[in-house]
């Protein structure tokens, strides 16, 4: 299975700065930005992972509250996962609802999972990670489509400004 939690958890660690629940994992070390984009590695007790992440530059509706709302593509070279994407949506998903990516005319569906009030979500088939995450690379944008526990649409927008040198930053710092 995907590194749900602990991407979760490393996620917290980078964005936030916390040595939280995943005591385990060291402080995230920035490997650099590129406009919209930001790349860190981490050593957990699953061994290094690498990600980029980046927030959404439109997010639908508005006037909704949300905690913070990021996707992530990550490398956990231990567990032999590569370019694995995750969103936390800042919000716990609806049960059987599924989430959509589209980048180009590349559309992917998501499996979720909540953990309290934080959801999550991963890439449904995991031969559609590859196929999206080179679509990303062309694409200028990518939309993520889900429907919170309230029953809320949202609809977030991603620059994809920046993902390219970020992805090489990752795959190549968790390549040694």
């Amino acid at each position: 299975m995907h590194g749900m939690w602990r991407s979760v958890s490393i996620l917290a660690l980078g964005v936030a700065g916390l040595a939280s629940a995943a005591a385990a994992a060291e402080k995230p070390t920035l490997l650099g930005v590129a406009k919209n984009w930001s790349a860190y590695q981490a050593t957990t007790s699953d061994g290094k992972v690498c990600y980029a992440l980046s927030k959404p530059r439109s997010i639908v509706p508005v006037k909704v509250a949300r905690d913070p709302i990021y996707l992530l593509v990550s490398d956990w070279p231990e567990r032999k996962v590569h370019s694995e994407l995750e969103v936390v949506p800042g919000y716990s998903y609806k049960d059987g609802e599924p989430v959509m990516a589209q980048a180009g005319s590349e559309k992917i569906e998501f499996f979720t999972r909540n953990d309290g009030e934080a959801g999550s979500a991963w890439v449904k088939d995991p031969n559609d990670e590859a196929r999206m995450v080179a679509a990303m690379r062309k694409a200028s944008t990518v939309t993520i489509s889900g429907v919170s526990q309230r029953g809320t649409h949202t609809k977030d927008t991603y620059s994809l400004s920046g993902i390219s040198a970020m992805l090489d930053l990752v795959h190549n710092a968790c390549s040694k």
